[in-house]
């Protein structure tokens, strides 16, 4: 066991053995109580400069430079308060958007039937200078007017040109004469977990309203549809934020604020925000032709759950499991049967009806595939040209519904 000797009788000692420089060094380290190097318990984590330089004292020049070109929405409509109107909610019990939809329900079970106005507040911003903009489409459906007032007060009407409720975004144009400002989408690709993040919006009707936090997760499926890829995070937003940028710490629109996971329907910090990378190219399609034309093939599809692999001595339990072919569609054409599992889409794996539903709805309208099934236990290949998307009236299950507001 090493003995404690007071520094004074250490250096006697060691002067003697010629290592007077060296005990020295330490004697000074000590009496400026300096924590020893090989003191794994005192040494602090490292703090890199860059890392120091990434925590901003303020917002404020960002702020500046990006608020003139977010816009508040009201947008208004007549509605029917009959409750057998509504039917039932279109969202998985307990997701977040089911229940958005049931407190719509009760705010309608407290209101007479019957025709009445609805109003709603939104945000969104611009993305060209000749009056372009953004926001989600639950923001404005079902809307007879829409009024959109710009960063300086002025009220100006909107018209939608275009609008995508499968990923809730919409696109409407302004008349203006002068240029206004306007924001590019950035990269939500590069966005990583703990990120600073600024969403700026006009909840409960205040107007524009700055938020900040971080990003606390990515790629959020919240069961609202086949293109969940949310990017949730933590700054606030509430109701009428919906519609609004998502910036990073540089100013770039990373995503557009979409909804909220609350049991009291105020922020208790996490919001969901659709990326950026996701929007772009459907922006892109709303304004070259006002809708999304998706690939079809018609059919209701499930997931494979353990027993139903077991069951078709399937080796694991991926795939979509057909329960419908819906008549003179693009599946029946092409030989599909219900109990088929769907294994691979055109030479890449199918592991869930979520994915399979993205893919699908990704393909251009024409173009030939392949599918890889599973049938009586063993693999089968159909050629299939997949169909477009029809209308919402001709669907047998239509279009996903979201909640109003």
């Amino acid at each position: 066991m090493t003995a404690l000797l007071p520094l004074d009788r250490l250096l006697l000692v060691t002067r003697r053995s010629g290592l007077v420089v060296l005990l020295c060094l330490l004697a000074s380290a000590c009496s400026t109580g300096q924590p020893s190097v090989t003191d794994s318990r005192s040494v602090p984590l490292p703090v890199t400069p860059s890392f120091r330089a990434a925590l901003p004292n303020s917002f404020a020049d960002v702020v500046d430079l990006v608020t003139p070109a977010v816009v508040n929405i009201t947008a208004s409509g007549s509605v029917d308060r009959t409750l057998a109107e509504l039917g039932p909610s279109p969202f998985p019990p307990g997701s977040p958007l089911d229940e958005f939809f049931e407190r719509f329900r009760e705010e309608f079970s407290e209101q007479p039937d019957g025709p009445a106005e609805r109003t709603s507040q939104g945000s969104g911003f611009l993305i060209a200078p000749d009056g372009l903009i953004v926001t989600n489409f639950h923001v404005v459906a079902g809307a007879e007017e829409i009024v959109v007032t710009l960063y300086d007060g002025a009220q100006l009407p909107a018209r939608v040109v275009g609008a995508d409720p499968r990923t809730d975004l919409a696109l409407m144009r302004v008349a203006v004469e002068d240029t206004l400002p306007y924001l590019e989408f950035g990269n939500s690709d590069d966005v990583r977990v703990g990120d600073w993040v600024i969403a700026i919006g006009n909840p409960f009707g205040l107007g524009g309203t700055v938020t900040a936090g971080i990003v606390s997760a990515r790629s959020r499926d919240i069961n609202a549809g086949p293109y969940d890829d949310y990017l949730q995070i933590d700054a606030a937003i509430n109701r009428g934020s919906s519609g609004g940028p998502t910036f990073d710490a540089g100013g770039r629109v990373i995503g557009i604020n979409s909804a909220i996971f609350s049991p009291s329907g105020g922020n208790v910090g996490i919001g969901f925000a659709i990326p950026s990378n996701l929007a772009g190219p459907v922006i892109d399609e709303l304004t070259e032709r006002g809708f999304v034309e998706r690939g079809w093939l018609g059919v209701r599809i499930q997931d494979v759950s353990p027993a139903v692999a077991e069951s078709r001595d399937l080796p694991d339990d991926n795939g979509a499991l057909v329960v419908e072919v819906e008549p003179g569609t693009p599946a029946e054409r092409a030989g599909l049967l219900v109990g088929d599992v769907v294994r691979r889409f055109d030479g890449a794996p199918v592991e869930s009806t979520r994915q399979l539903t993205r893919i699908v709805g990704d393909t251009s309208v024409g173009r030939q595939v392949r599918l890889e099934v599973w049938r009586d236990g063993r693999r089968v290949t159909l050629s299939v040209t997949i169909g477009a998307v029809p209308p919402p009236d001709q669907q047998a299950g239509g279009e996903p519904r979201r909640p109003p507001g």
